[in-house]
């Protein structure tokens, strides 16, 4: 349960993130109220989820998530250039995050 609830939090960490990007300095408030909902979700999954997955784990996939999906989500609306390379690198940081939950007991 605390996996599921972990990727979860780290697709609310995605939301968030680009909610924090469109609310111009927290001064648009739909964007504003996307992101602290967003936040409070995504940290709060964070916290139930090291309750029994390790601190550095737990973060590290938290992040890898998050960071993924804000990347893709950048590209796919064209706010960021599409390249291989970028690809490549973030199916990399997807096997890393496989790994550690690959590896953690």
């Amino acid at each position: 349960m605390s996996w599921l609830v972990l990727i979860i939090s780290g697709m609310f960490e995605a939301v968030w993130a680009i909610a924090l990007g469109r609310s111009e300095g927290l001064s648009r408030l739909v964007p504003t109220v996307i992101f602290f909902s967003a936040l409070l979700v995504s940290m709060g999954g964070l916290a139930f989820a090291m309750k029994e997955i390790p601190t550095g784990t737990a973060y590290a996939v938290w992040v890898g998530i998050g960071a993924s999906l804000a990347v893709v989500y950048s590209m796919a609306t064209g706010q960021e250039p599409f390249t291989i390379m970028k690809m490549v690198f973030i199916l990399g940081l997807i096997g890393c995050v496989i790994g550690l939950k690959a590896v953690s007991h």
